[in-house]
C-alpha cells in the first residue's frame, strides 16, 4: 500500500500523459486540508470541549474557535460569538490525516460506496461531510451519545474540476466512477 507521499512524488509522471503537462511545476498539488465543525445550538460547555477535544486527537493538532461574523436576531446569535471550531493542516500533518481518511476512516463508513465527484468546486477543491466522527480509530471508545459531524475540505491548486478530480483519483481518494447519462 502506498502512502499518500509517496503517491504525491508521482503525480507529474501519472499525469503528464492524460492532462499534456510538459514541466513538473504544472502539476496540481494538495495544499492544506481544513476540518471544521459547527456548534452553533450547543449550550452545553462539556459536549462543546469534548467536541474541541476529539477533533484535536483526530487532527493531531489543536482546534481555532471560529465567531460570528454577524448577528441574526432569529437564531439568537450575536456578533463574535463562538458558533464553530477549526484546524488546518499542511505538510506531513496533512498527509498523515489524509492516509488515515482514506485507508481507515472512509473503509469504516456505513453503506460507502464512493465519494461523488460532483462535490469538487470550480476552484478544484473538494469538500467531505462525515456525519459521525466515531469512525476515525482514536475516538472509537467512547460512548454513542456524543456524536457529532464535520466537514474535511481538500484545498488543491488544480486549475480545473477534470485536474482536480485527476489528482484525487491518483493519491487514492475512492471517487466514484461517473455514469453517462443517455437521452
Amino acid at each position: 500500500m502506498e502512502t499518500i507521499n509517496e503517491k504525491m512524488q508521482t503525480v507529474f509522471d501519472t499525469l503528464k500523459g492524460t492532462l499534456g503537462y510538459a514541466n513538473v511545476m504544472q502539476t496540481p498539488k494538495v495544499e492544506k486540508v481544513v476540518i471544521s465543525t459547527g456548534t452553533g445550538k450547543i449550550a452545553d460547555k462539556n459536549k462543546i470541549k469534548l467536541i474541541q477535544d476529539r477533533l484535536a486527537k483526530i487532527t493531531g493538532q489543536q482546534t481555532a474557535p471560529r465567531q460570528a461574523k454577524k448577528s441574526i436576531a432569529s437564531f439568537k446569535l450575536r456578533e463574535g460569538d463562538v458558533i464553530g471550531y477549526q484546524v488546518t493542516l499542511r505538510g506531513a500533518r496533512m498527509k498523515s490525516f489524509l492516509d488515515k481518511l482514506i485507508h481507515v476512516a472512509l473503509p469504516q463508513t456505513r453503506d460507502f460506496r464512493g465519494l461523488k465527484v460532483s462535490a469538487i468546486d470550480e476552484m478544484g477543491n473538494y469538500t467531505i461531510g462525515i456525519k459521525e466522527h466515531t469512525i476515525f480509530p482514536e475516538t472509537a471508545d467512547e460512548e454513542l451519545k456524543d456524536v457529532f459531524g464535520f466537514s474535511i475540505t481538500i484545498v488543491t491548486s488544480a486549475k480545473s474540476k477534470e485536474e482536480a478530480e485527476a489528482l484525487l483519483r491518483h493519491i487514492g481518494l475512492p471517487l466514484q466512477k461517473e455514469e453517462k447519462e443517455t437521452a
